[in-house]
């Protein structure tokens, strides 16, 4: 499998790199989730991270790679699917 070196951002894991596992499409996974054990023998933290572009180049503005920014509300939305919409509103 391939690996990628990815900066994290934010959070305990502010400045640190990490070698991520990217998919088929060369891209790491959207969300990153780091469980921290808890010292009394309780569930895990688990730290979440989103992924994001970590810049764009100067000339033609393409994007440089990825990063990953810390979530501290430690939840990731729902999906919004097309078909789960409310009725349309009438006028």
């Amino acid at each position: 499998m391939k690996s990628e070196n990815t900066p994290f951002e934010g959070g305990p894991m502010d400045g640190r790199v990490l070698p991520v596992l990217v998919g088929p499409t060369g891209h790491p996974p959207k969300w990153y989730e780091i469980p921290v054990p808890d010292a009394a023998g309780g569930p895990p933290t688990v730290l979440l991270y989103k992924r994001v572009p970590a810049g764009y180049s100067k000339r033609l503005g393409l994007q440089t790679g990825w990063k990953y920014a810390y979530q501290p509300t430690g939840q990731k939305p729902k999906p919004r699917w097309p078909w789960t919409k409310g009725p349309a509103p009438t006028a």
